[in-house]
């Protein structure tokens, strides 16, 4: 009888794989030891007596000596203490601080300490690594700018941020770069220091001041020419004073003898005067290491500042829609009535129906305009009341400009602007277009 075609199909693969010969054998892998177990301890614990007797007694006993046991095959690190570092070198502070607290003195009822203290001076008694900083100090302004390592201008800048009469004056930025033009100067005991090109920092010694009486004209002067200092040891002149019948010379008490951290002189260019007429001196009543800084050096500042902000205000202007095509040179004649102005929000900047004082050109923030349109409102007892309303009409963004018509032809102006947030504009006022 002929087999189906299935069972032959079957029977061809059953003889196929019994003629596929067997995989060949691996060897098992070697098991790496764990670090943390002790193999001693578990070995003696498969092999504790007692474990499969039958007798209840002795498997207690097992159970007991198990447990106990058990805690001993893993291996525990000991711990390790982290590393005393510099430990000879704390050592050694501590034994300067209690070194300078037995030397220092007791200044409870020493006058000097607490004047000095209550006009914002140094302390007097400094640490040893105070006093170590202020030498390297000294030595670093010995050299010559050019000379100096980046290291040796940042302590200076650092320095001169200590000196309130600075800092209360010049940022962060212009301090910077005043401290790369900054040297000192020795000067002898009986010398007379003339502090007409500069401003000066006393380092060391003392010094007595022979300037002008300034009194109560100093105070809220605008004066392009003076400089005034905070410190109750400084000593100014400014172009006003100069032309006051009340100016006399005089030779100060030695109550305002100036000290250490005190300040004189002036950061503005003067016009060269007679060798006679002295108007910031100063006799050394001691050898005198005297900080200068030069009047040259901060009129490059300002120079450098006029040029950025001319930049920003003539890409300021070139942006707004009205002046793209202007000639360069007529946008200078403006750049030279521009002045910077910030209007806090909600800061109603000119009304319908006035004439605006000002052509503005927005730098950043941005203003609303009104129009006030007079409605009709019903009221209860049916009757009609006229009422006048602010509608909003459009929006004065970044780089726009406004209030040219206006002012040049003195017309009010037909809507209400309101700044939204905080605007800053350069503007032009009218009394300087006219004169212009």
């Amino acid at each position: 009888m002929p087999m189906s075609s299935l069972p032959a199909a079957i029977l061809s693969h059953m003889t196929a794989i019994n003629n596929v010969p067997p995989p060949p054998l691996h060897s098992i892998p070697n098991l790496k030891k764990s670090k943390h177990i002790n193999y001693g301890q578990l070995n003696a614990l498969c092999h504790i007596r007692g474990q499969h007797s039958q007798s209840m007694s002795n498997t207690l006993s097992a159970h007991d000596t198990f447990m106990k046991q058990y805690p001993k095959v893993f291996l525990h690190q000991k711990p390790r203490l982290p590393k005393l570092f510099k430990q000879e070198e704390q050592r050694e502070l501590n034994e300067g601080k209690e070194e300078s607290q037995h030397q220092q003195p007791d200044d409870s009822h020493n006058i000097a300490v607490h004047v000095q203290r209550a006009h914002g001076g140094h302390i007097l008694y400094r640490t040893k690594r105070a006093t170590e900083k202020f030498e390297e100090f000294l030595a670093i302004l010995k050299k010559l700018p050019i000379h100096r390592t980046p290291y040796e201008h940042k302590t200076v800048w650092k320095f001169l941020k200590t000196i309130p009469d600075l800092t209360s004056q010049l940022n962060d930025k212009h301090l910077k770069t005043l401290s790369k033009t900054v040297f000192s100067e020795t000067w002898l005991k009986g010398s007379t220091v003339v502090a007409n090109d500069g401003f000066y920092v006393i380092l060391k010694g003392l010094a007595r001041p022979q300037t002008n009486v300034y009194k109560n004209l100093i105070e809220g002067s605008d004066s392009p020419v003076s400089f005034i200092p905070q410190s109750f040891h400084s000593f100014i002149w400014s172009e006003e004073f100069k032309n006051s019948t009340l100016a006399e010379m005089y030779l100060p008490s030695y109550d305002s003898m100036l000290s250490k951290w005190s300040t004189f002189g002036t950061l503005e260019v003067i016009p060269e005067i007679d060798s006679e007429t002295q108007m910031f001196s100063v006799v050394t009543e001691d050898d005198c290491e005297i900080l200068k800084i030069p009047a040259k050096g901060y009129a490059k500042i300002k120079e450098e500042k006029i040029k950025l902000e001319n930049m920003q205000k003539l890409k300021l202007i070139r942006m707004c829609p009205y002046y793209e095509e202007w000639p360069t040179l007529s946008i200078y004649e403006l750049i030279a009535l521009l002045k910077w102005k910030k209007f806090p929000p909600g800061h109603v900047i000119v009304e319908s129906g006035n004439i605006i004082s000002f052509v503005g050109y927005i730098n950043s923030g941005c203003c609303n305009i009104y129009r006030s349109i007079i409605g009709l409102v019903k009221l209860q007892s049916n009757k009609v009341k006229r009422s006048q309303k602010l509608v909003y009409m459009g929006k004065l963004k970044e780089k726009e400009s406004f209030g040219e018509i206006s002012v040049l032809l003195q017309v009010p102006f037909t809507c209400t602007v309101i700044t939204e947030k905080e605007v800053e504009m350069a503007i032009i006022e009218d009394k300087d277009v006219f004169v212009a």
